[in-house]
């Protein structure tokens, strides 16, 4: 009976999870009217919204553009996060205020910077270009990365450092080979759940990015929405282009990332 709880509550838990995408290839295989009228099953399966699909948007270009974007922002993001969070689990009270600003900073709604980030990308020439993306999404996401990144530095004990500053490392340097390879874990679940964060980012993009070269897929799948109709086929097999190569990833790096982040979990 104690192993059967258990497992009731993970197949309901995995029928959740999976309904949705097994209802978007539904969808994907029905016409405008099939879907209008209702049902989990399409009367009759059509196959023509996939090709029309990638004829309507360019959603290889775009595929490419949310993967080079999220890519770069989550370099950016763990090239700030891990000094950052060096300084806010050791530097005592200067660290504590730092760490409370970066948290306050992120519960701002995002649209209160578009403006202000607009003109500050259009004063450097990188509005409408992936590389002016991936700034502000790696820049966004430092917050998250911090948060993340800050109990698994303070789970390193501050001895293994003065050690190695009484062996002559540089504060800088004890960072780098102690402290970094000792937060592998922490950091690896921390750029996934950035890579996840900057991939899926719709506002950013779709304020910055106008054309399809530097377009993000969250933004071609609101191209599929006209005037009086909506592409119900069409965007559900764009929607499917969009997640599956997230769900793979997700499903191969799993145990880094739940691992990495229930490690972190105790301060």
């Amino acid at each position: 009976m104690r192993a059967v709880l258990p497992r009731a509550v993970l197949a309901v838990a995995a029928v959740l999870a999976t309904a949705p995408v097994l209802f978007l290839v539904s969808l994907s295989l029905r016409g405008v009217d099939d879907v209008q009228n209702g049902g989990w099953l399409p009367e009759r399966v059509r196959w023509d919204n996939w090709p029309a699909a990638f004829q309507t948007v360019p959603l290889a270009q775009m595929l490419a553009n949310s993967w080079v974007v999220a890519l770069g922002a989550t370099v950016l993001t763990a090239l700030i996060a891990v000094p950052t969070a060096y300084v806010t689990a050791r530097a005592g009270r200067s660290g504590k205020r730092l760490y409370s600003g970066l948290l306050a900073a992120y519960c701002a709604p995002p649209v209160v910077a578009v403006l202000p980030l607009y003109f500050l990308l259009k004063s450097v020439g990188l509005t409408n270009s992936v590389v002016g993306l991936a700034l502000v999404n790696g820049l966004a996401n430092v917050p998250v990365a911090v948060w993340l990144l800050d109990g698994f530095v303070r789970r390193v004990p501050a001895e293994v450092e003065e050690a190695a500053w009484v062996d002559g490392l540089s504060v800088a340097a004890g960072l780098r080979r102690i402290v970094l390879p000792l937060i592998v874990p922490g950091l690896v679940a921390a750029s996934l759940v950035c890579f996840f964060l900057a991939y899926n980012e719709f506002l950013f993009a779709v304020s910055f990015a106008q054309s399809p070269s530097a377009q993000t897929l969250t933004v071609g799948l609101s191209l599929f929405q006209g005037d009086r109709t909506v592409q119900f086929g069409q965007q559900a097999a764009a929607s499917l282009v969009a997640i599956v190569p997230v769900y793979v990833l997700a499903v191969l790096a799993q145990r880094a990332l739940v691992g990495g982040l229930s490690q972190g979990a105790v301060k």
